[in-house]
């Protein structure tokens, strides 16, 4: 049998603290501390090579339980759909009313925060309903 892996979700951006910051407001993750022998993130950017600088940033799940994301900044600009997202469940166990209410009050919170609302995937027979939103750079991402 396989031993579970550890795993990190990479996003390609333009503004990696600017993302990583907004991703943080969404999943209540934190930034980690800076290296070691740095007081700060900034001093430790100030160190790299002018190139490097504000290049990358990352967040982690207080609890260690959930997964770092890393940001990375790239030089091409989001140009289609997202082959991978993220679900962010804030309606799990809940159905109709309760969950759509739910899924608004988050909408609302994370819409305030730069996201945007992209259309509500209504329940079917299947399914139920989830809404389908954008980060501040265009990612595709559900409140599930």
């Amino acid at each position: 049998m396989a031993s579970v892996k550890q795993f990190q979700v990479t996003f390609d951006c333009a503004e990696p603290e600017r993302v990583a910051r907004f991703w943080c407001e969404v999943l209540g993750y934190v930034v980690p501390p800076p290296p070691e022998g740095f007081a700060s993130w900034d001093d430790f950017d100030r160190a790299l090579p002018p190139e490097q600088q504000g290049a990358a940033f990352a967040c982690i799940d207080p609890s260690g339980v959930g997964p770092r994301l890393f940001f990375q900044r790239v030089p091409e600009g989001k140009v289609v759909k997202n082959r991978l997202h993220l679900d962010v469940r804030v309606g799990t166990g809940l159905v109709g009313e309760e969950r759509l209410a739910a899924l608004e009050a988050e909408c609302a919170r994370l819409v305030a925060l730069g996201a945007v609302r992209v259309r509500l995937l209504p329940a079917d027979d299947d399914n139920e309903s989830c809404l389908v939103m954008q980060d501040i750079e265009g990612n595709e991402f559900c409140l599930d």
